[in-house]
């Protein structure tokens, strides 16, 4: 099933009908409490009418408190009855959570079982919190429509005690609207459940987009990442604005069923008073309608527009929970890094000219390979795409046989060209992504290059942030953080840009020496004389191939390698 689609009523259903039939004892418990808490809504306008027309208007006010302490009493009744209702819904409701509860764990089990990893405990935790609210839901709505048929029951009842005639008045305009409420229901849940998953793609959106800020501007990806959250916000809005419309239908279901009555009955005071009504009937009748029977419409119109379709979102998301396991690759399952791109086209926006157009690219486990071509024509883009930071337009691009964007980010690590340092101990920032021996991290300080920034500071334990370092020195503490990484699969765009000719050597040759599949964006020449292979972006082909090879094929690399002077530290833009 799709995730907009709408789910089937039917499973959705079950487990409803399930704690509704379990055990009948908490409903008849329910259904006896029910008659003792809606007491008032029997007696208010009877007891108003009596203590009127029969006491205070008679001139016997001890009769009028009578009346009066007869509703009284009805209300201390009620009291009692709400907490016996709580505690029978609460015994209808609380095994429909375990039961939604036992469904979560039996498919957390299921899809790690079927992925060979551990439970997603993140997935739980969301599961979790789905049961909770379609737990809140299931309570609200045997609430609201249970009150609601109780009072509407007492109230007919009292009416037609106090004077019957005013049936003609009342029901009438409450059945129409309750009726255009009724008819609404179906469009009003598609609505809200479209306006909540509307909001939670915003909210998903915008939390990616946050927590992926360091790779969005090193990928220069601000545009697209900022028209893909506009278009969610859109959705949003249109989502609460298609809302709002049918919203103004549950308004004027309310005006008719619950304020249209009082106009009625004042409208036919002179009627009613020529049916034998005294003043006390009238107000014993307005207090029935303002008091018990408009407030249990509004409920009602409020419980099953909100909280019936809260139950119906939640119960579609724990019953679906997402679909089979999808396989990815973890750092004791990854055979091999080789990076497959077949048809890939990408292009920043739908007008916009493809940055990539239909390439088609290998590049085997355990290559080194440097990528060469002028500024702004792709070249960290490429780096995004194989990362899964990005996703192709068209095409398909496999890490070790599995999709870019599924792939356990433990598997592949790709350095920008600005570094980040947090504020913490050295160790803490050479050693966030992978738990490493001092001496995995003496090696890896030595292999890069680091061991005189280590002497500088004072050791492991010094205490650093970004202000401290120099930009090169930034980028040998990120380069020596991948480096203790288990990652088979590295990235460096542009990652050696702030550190001179000789130190860039060091890092890029520790690199290939550590093993696994290394693209180099390069920032210099020599990048691609140190490489296996150069890949050549020009703009109109992407062509691969040993440095010979490419100086026969390629003329925009001849021309940089013609115009190249060793001595020098010439970047690779034309």
């Amino acid at each position: 099933m799709s995730r907009h689609a709408a789910p089937q009523a039917g499973p959705l259903n079950r487990p409803i009908r399930r704690a509704l039939r379990r055990d009948p004892r908490p409903l008849l418990r329910l259904g006896a409490w029910s008659v003792a808490e809606t007491a008032p809504a029997l007696v208010i306008g009877l007891a108003i009418a009596r203590a009127i027309d029969e006491g205070f208007a008679a001139g016997r006010p001890g009769a009028g408190f009578a009346w009066l302490a007869v509703l009284a009493g009805a209300w201390l009744v009620a009291a009692v009855g709400a907490r016996q209702v709580v505690l029978a819904v609460a015994s209808i409701v609380e095994p429909f959570r375990e039961e939604l509860l036992g469904h979560v764990v039996e498919n957390t089990l299921e899809r790690s079982a079927a992925s060979g990893r551990g439970p997603d405990t993140a997935a739980v935790a969301r599961s979790n919190l789905q049961v909770e609210l379609a737990r809140d839901a299931f309570a609200s709505v045997i609430t609201v429509v249970r009150s609601f048929v109780f009072t509407v029951v007492s109230v007919v009842l009292g009416l037609t005690t106090l004077i019957p005639q005013v049936l003609v008045l009342v029901l009438p305009p409450f059945v129409v609207g309750l009726g255009l409420f009724l008819l609404s229901l179906p469009a009003m849940a598609r609505r809200q459940r479209a306006f909540l998953l509307a909001d939670e793609r915003t909210a998903e959106s915008v939390t990616a987009m946050a927590g992926g800020l360091r790779d969005i501007s090193a990928c220069v990806a601000h545009d697209r990442v900022a028209g893909r959250i506009g278009l969610r916000v859109a959705e949003q809005a249109g989502a609460g604005r298609s809302l709002a419309r049918v919203t103004a239908v549950r308004t004027l279901s309310l005006a008719v069923g619950g304020r249209l009555p009082v106009l009625l009955v004042l409208a036919g005071t002179p009627w009613l008073l020529s049916q034998g009504a005294g003043a006390g009937v009238i107000l014993g009748a307005l207090a029935y309608i303002t008091q018990s029977l408009a407030p249990a419409l509004g409920n009602l119109v409020e419980g099953l527009g909100i909280s019936g379709v809260r139950l119906r979102v939640s119960l579609g998301r724990i019953l679906r929970a997402d679909g089979p396991a999808r396989p990815v690759i973890g750092r004791d399952a990854a055979r091999d890094a080789e990076v497959l791109l077949n048809g890939v086209t990408f292009a920043y926006g739908p007008h916009a000219e493809p940055v990539i157009a239909d390439l088609d690219l290998r590049v085997p486990e355990g290559d080194h390979i440097a990528v060469v071509g002028p500024s702004g024509i792709g070249k960290s883009t490429l780096a995004a795409l194989v990362t899964g930071v990005l996703q192709p337009d068209a095409g398909q691009i496999l890490v070790g046989g599995v999709r870019a964007d599924r792939l356990d980010p433990a598997h592949r690590v790709l350095i920008p060209q600005e570094a980040y340092i947090f504020r913490g101990s050295l160790r803490e920032n050479l050693t966030y992504l992978a738990q490493a021996s001092q001496d995995a991290v003496d090696d890896a300080v030595a292999a890069v290059g680091l061991t005189a920034v280590v002497a500088r500071l004072g050791g492991y334990s010094a205490e650093i942030h970004s202000g401290m370092l120099s930009p090169g020195e930034r980028q040998l503490v990120a380069l020596t953080r991948a480096y203790l990484t288990p990652a088979r699969l590295v990235i460096l765009d542009e990652a050696t840009c702030h550190l001179d000719p000789a130190a860039e050597a060091r890092a890029e040759e520790a690199f290939a020496r550590r093993g696994g599949t290394l693209l180099v964006i390069a920032h210099r020449l020599t990048s691609a004389l140190r490489a296996r292979r150069v890949l050549v972006m020009d703009g109109t082909s992407v062509r691969l191939g040993e440095h010979e090879e490419m100086l026969a094929a390629s003329p925009l690399y001849a021309d940089l390698v013609g115009h190249w002077n060793p001595s020098t530290t010439q970047e690779l833009v034309p």
